[in-house]
């Protein structure tokens, strides 16, 4: 084996949370810092609330905004459908309708 490959090892790295709460852990860094941890996910305590890391609740509201603003989605099948209604709605041809009358 190849010596020198392997990072340091800390077994008791601290591990730092926004909300205050830190806990020692083994690591490659000496300092972690962590944005949410178990004592304040919304998964562990049963509160309900966002966890909105650089906007992104807010930037999918936006777009729910818009789809709203935009009407309902009509699928590619669908959208086939309709003009192939529209095509038969079209006058025929004279001599589409003489072979319907018989």
């Amino acid at each position: 084996m190849k010596a020198d490959i392997h990072p340091k090892w800390y077994p008791n790295a601290v591990v730092s949370c926004a909300c205050g709460n830190t806990f020692t852990v083994g690591a490659t860094k000496d300092k972690i810092q962590v944005e949410i941890c178990s004592n304040c996910h919304p998964f562990f305590t049963g509160e309900m609330k966002f966890i909105d890391t650089m906007g992104r609740v807010e930037r999918f509201q936006e777009r729910q905004k818009q789809a709203q603003k935009s009407g309902p989605y009509i699928s590619k099948k669908k959208k086939i459908a309709q003009k192939k209604a529209a095509d038969d709605r079209t006058p025929k041809s004279l001599k589409e309708m003489l072979m319907g009358l018989k």
